[in-house]
């Protein structure tokens, strides 16, 4: 009551603090980073296969310029990069010219595990085909690096 009275008697109202609830801003940001968080891997990785697994891998090249992307999906469609391709023979024409442009880059090949591994085949000679001095298959690993068959004693 003391305040309120002061303020009367002085003539003058103080005036109101500003809030500023920043809730319902905390409540956006959160939800653009969760959708960022699910879209972004879909973004990098282009189509997505599911590798077939090796037990020992090697141990991983250096490169200084980033691989050359071929991607073949189980059900045989073939991708450069992120971009589909309708068939081998255009795939092989623009690997041409990304050869001819940038000669040191090599390529890898995701094949996924339940496609035909004649059709991975085909791709692997087509790239050698072109000229490109590396070329890797994509695999992902499994177990711990040991054999996968028991030893016997």
């Amino acid at each position: 009551m003391g305040v309120r009275a002061e303020s009367s008697r002085s003539g003058r109202q103080q005036p109101p603090e500003p809030e500023i609830n920043v809730t319902p801003l905390v409540d956006v940001v959160l939800v653009l980073l969760i959708i960022f968080m699910v879209i972004a891997p879909q973004m990098e990785h282009g189509e997505r296969v599911e590798l077939p697994a090796v037990f020992q891998p090697d141990p991983r090249s250096k490169s200084k310029l980033d691989p050359i992307y071929v991607t073949i999906t189980g059900a045989g469609a073939v991708f450069l990069e992120k971009e589909a391709v309708p068939d081998l023979g255009s795939l092989g024409e623009r690997l041409r010219a990304i050869r001819a442009a940038e000669p040191e880059r090599r390529v890898v090949i995701k094949g996924d595990s339940s496609v035909r591994y004649g059709r991975v085949r085909e791709a692997f000679a087509l790239c050698q085909e072109v000229g490109f001095a590396g070329i890797s298959l994509q695999v992902s690993q499994r177990g711990g690096g040991a054999s996968a068959e028991p030893e016997e004693g």
